[in-house]
């Protein structure tokens, strides 16, 4: 189900490309920084305590305004820690071979891709504070893990949304909620029993040059 969603979000956001490119738009880089609260989340949840943690996450975004209407497109290259505190120990199938309690970590190399709408007529407010939304896929790459009790998929598809506020016009805070739409991983043992990511974040972005408002 949620598949289809990213297929008519990424559909939508290619039906502006060309308005975006044929239009006087304005390109800014920033530096992003920010937080995550995750769970693995298991299929069969019954069979495995886990506990969310929080971890950081930090990169570059850059964002290209579409004068007049509001909206934006931003994307971004991130590295993030993601992970859980899994209990294998207070299972009898994990903890016989000697594993206990004990965090499983991601590292990831995210990509995500944002549509964002900006109220940006307020009668000279915005210059100061402009309101957003945000929705959008995440493509992310596993590119190192700490437990050998799983088994990891190199690329997970995310999909995001959220709602945040730009401050004079160059510092951007969101915060928003991310669900994996496939595999994220899967455990050695009992092997059917798949886990997708599932995370609270907040960020704080800083950009270069201060957008254009119209």
């Amino acid at each position: 189900m949620y598949r289809k969603y990213v297929v008519i979000l990424l559909a939508f956001v290619a039906g502006l490309v060309p308005a975006v490119l044929s239009a006087q738009t304005e390109t800014r880089w920033g530096i992003t920084a920010g937080g995550i609260y995750n769970e693995i989340h298991f299929k069969q949840s019954d069979i495995l305590k886990v506990d969310r943690k929080l971890s950081p996450s930090v990169g570059l975004t850059g964002e290209m305004n579409i004068p007049g209407i509001g909206f934006s497109l931003d994307a971004s290259l991130l590295y993030s820690m993601r992970g859980s505190k899994v209990h294998f120990g207070e299972y009898k199938a994990w903890s016989s071979l000697g594993l206990g309690n004990t965090n499983v970590w991601m590292h990831n190399i995210d990509i995500p891709i944002n549509l964002k709408f900006k109220w940006h007529r307020m009668g000279g407010l915005e210059d100061k504070i402009q309101p957003m939304v945000y929705a959008g896929p995440m493509f992310s790459f596993n590119v190192a893990n700490n437990q050998k009790a799983c088994d990891y998929k190199t690329l997970s598809v995310l999909l995001r949304f959220g709602v945040g506020m730009e401050l004079w016009r160059r510092v951007q805070i969101t915060g928003g909620y991310n669900f994996s739409i496939g595999e994220t991983l899967r455990t050695r043992l009992l092997d059917q029993n798949v886990a997708k990511n599932r995370f609270w974040n907040v960020s704080v972005t800083y950009f270069f040059k201060a957008g254009q408002i119209n």
